[in-house]
């Protein structure tokens, strides 16, 4: 039996190529924790667990992050079947009660251990990829209409992105119809507009909002209202002819089950470190599909760890009605794989290789590790 003898963490701060403005936070750096478990047999698999904003957006940090999987959850699998994914990943669910984005990046370097083992890629381990290309959105989250427009027209010229999402919630409504008005009249049918409000709105703001984004012509509408308060997001999605999708509010099959039971939205963001992991994310995406709800892989702006694995998963489902947003990688100022992933015609493209199918570049891992010295200051400060 090949067991898990180790698993290591480290933190990696990486500097976004711009700030990156949300209803909660500017970000204008992404803290990674990187996680490797080491197993008996000398094989190696990497994960990766990424929040946004700090603790402005969740739970959990890349402290926390780092602190349970350090103090709860590998002491709980090490020792265990380094080859049985599932059992490992539920002995690590029972240590910790929530948590989701430590026990997605375990379960994430399990997988890529045993399908390095194995030789085969983690898709092929979940049935096999059905699309090797994926269609992939970019966020518009400067915050200023005129520079957000010329990014998104040069993304179209370069055949990288026909879908933006605009990051809204940080200025009054009249102020953030104004905004997606402006860019959603300068890009025309070239593209498909959504918006995400991340729960910055409260339920009057969203009725007048949601009609406003209705009348501009933006397609889909993700998450206006505050998590907790489904009854009032199914609400909205069946009082307007937009699509409401529901994101901060799924943190697992649970929550989706709830939210399908009462048609409390008509799209699913699916995140594979908001689910738990690639395995309940899987059941995400299966309950949404059952009800006939929409799916949309989210990202939780991962490196190119967290967004391979992701790959891995979405590139088994049949239908993503709305596509991706795996551009993580993308917002980034460097990359930290040695292959970095590849993004032409407007999609992302699977991987080639076992498990995730990528590889760390190590130069990169030492020069960005927390605490390391560098001969360049790269944090951009707010």
């Amino acid at each position: 039996m090949i067991k898990i003898d180790a698993i290591d963490t480290q933190i990696i701060d990486l500097p976004t190529i711009r700030g990156h403005v949300l209803s909660m936070a500017t970000m204008t750096e992404q803290s990674v924790v990187l996680v490797e478990v080491l197993f008996s047999d000398g094989s190696t698999g990497i994960g990766e667990g990424t929040a946004i904003g700090g603790l402005s957006y969740g739970a959990e940090s890349p402290e926390s992050i780092q602190s349970a999987i350090e103090t709860y959850i590998a002491p709980a699998i090490i020792g265990m079947d380094g080859d049985a994914v599932n059992a490992a990943r539920l002995r690590a669910q029972k240590a910790v009660v929530g948590n989701p984005i430590a026990r997605c990046a375990v379960e994430n370097a399990l997988w890529d251990g045993l399908g390095k083992r194995l030789g085969l890629p983690i898709s092929t381990l979940m049935g096999g990829a059905v699309h090797t290309g994926l269609e992939v959105a970019w966020t518009l989250a400067s915050g200023d209409s005129d520079k957000d427009i010329a990014e998104a027209l040069e993304m179209l010229e370069r055949r990288r992105h026909r879908q933006f999402k605009l990051k809204v919630g940080k200025r009054a409504v009249r102020d953030d119809l104004a905004h997606v008005g402006k860019i959603k009249a300068a890009l025309g049918d070239k593209a498909v507009i959504t918006v995400d409000v991340n729960q910055a709105w409260d339920m009057h703001s969203a009725r007048w909002g949601l009609k406003g984004l209705q009348d501009i012509g933006v397609a889909m509408v993700e998450q206006p209202i505050p998590a907790v308060q489904r009854s009032g997001l199914s609400m909205l999605s069946k009082s307007y002819e937009i699509a409401v999708m529901a994101d901060e509010a799924l943190r697992g099959p649970e929550d989706a089950l709830n939210h399908a039971r009462c048609h409390a939205a008509d799209a699913f963001a699916v995140k594979i470190a908001q689910s738990g992991g690639l395995s309940p994310a899987s059941e995400v995406i299966a309950i949404g599909k059952a009800a006939g709800l929409g799916l949309y892989a989210g990202t939780m702006l991962e490196s190119g760890v967290g967004t391979a694995a992701a790959l891995q998963l979405f590139s088994t489902v049949e239908t993503l009605q709305w596509g991706t947003e795996l551009f993580g990688p993308l917002l980034f100022k460097d990359d930290i794989l040695t292959t970095p992933l590849r993004y032409a015609d407007f999609q992302v493209h699977l991987p080639e290789g076992p498990g995730c199918g990528v590889t760390l570049d190590q130069d990169k891992i030492k020069f960005y590790r927390r605490g390391a010295p560098r001969q360049t200051p790269v944090k951009v400060s707010v």
